[in-house]
């Protein structure tokens, strides 16, 4: 059976899938760690909705590449976020890739194999969530770019670790480790480096065995609460990140 389209259609997310319906899509650039750009932001609510059409899908794991699950982002790439038009395809992206992964018909297992300091809400979307020892939690690009952190992660992580820790982690731009990511709630193991895929793997096959019907209400269910959040959430947030990044253009000239 030839593999779908889709496995080869978008240059940063590399497929595979086993012979009993586990997908993994792996982050990467070049064969290895990713580099975000706007072509991945393009791409990956494009590479959801086929995955959730594919019906061969029993589950999937999301991961990185090598030891970095994603820590670098080319924000040129975006293109000129201080315009509306553009902002607004950005906007349709982003909650679009967090609304697809919720609502995706299988149950999803995120492995953490390294530092996760861009958009680390895509672990914390997933219904079982894996750390190597070695992962690394954070923002590094609202901080950075001194835009606000409103595409999700507002929300994610606050339904993960609450107000306060939430705040602590988006306004100083400093990471945890996988240690206190457990301690706080936001991951489910944490395993040896090398054992870190293994064990994801194990888990999605136990998901997948599960009846068809089961695993795609299970998933409605239990995600509910989070679906509505990002619903809400997330479109305003991003407007507000928005209003930031079009202030961009103007800094210079106001010395802030």
């Amino acid at each position: 059976m030839s593999d779908p389209t889709y496995f080869s259609k978008f240059k940063d997310l590399a497929f595979e899938r086993t012979s009993d319906g586990i997908l993994t899509l792996r982050f990467q650039t070049g064969g290895g760690p990713v580099v975000f750009t706007g072509q991945t932001h393009e791409d990956l609510p494009k590479a959801l909705e086929e995955i959730a059409l594919d019906a061969d899908n029993r589950a999937m794991i999301i991961t990185g590449t090598g030891d970095v699950f994603m820590d670098n982002i080319d924000g040129p790439s975006l293109g000129e976020i201080f315009k509306p038009a553009v902002w607004e395809k950005i906007r349709t992206e982003g909650l679009n890739v967090l609304q697809r992964l919720l609502s995706l018909p299988i149950p999803v297992v995120g492995v953490a194999n390294g530092p996760a300091t861009v958009h680390s809400e895509y672990l914390l979307l997933t219904d079982i969530h894996i750390a190597s020892e070695r992962a690394t939690y954070g923002d590094l690009p609202h901080p950075t770019f001194g835009i606000t952190a409103g595409d999700g992660l507002q929300v994610v992580w606050e339904e993960a670790v609450g107000t306060a820790r939430t705040k602590w982690l988006l306004w100083t731009g400093e990471t945890i480790d996988a240690t206190t990511a457990e301690r706080w709630g936001v991951v489910n193991e944490v395993v040896p480096h090398e054992q870190a895929y293994a064990r994801g793997l194990e888990v999605a096959r136990k998901l997948a065995s599960k009846p068809r019907l089961y695993r795609s209400l299970q998933k409605q269910t239990l995600n509910q609460r989070l679906l509505r959040r990002i619903v809400e959430g997330v479109p305003f947030g991003m407007a507000l990140e928005g209003l930031t990044a079009a202030d961009l253009a103007y800094q210079q000239d106001q010395h802030q």
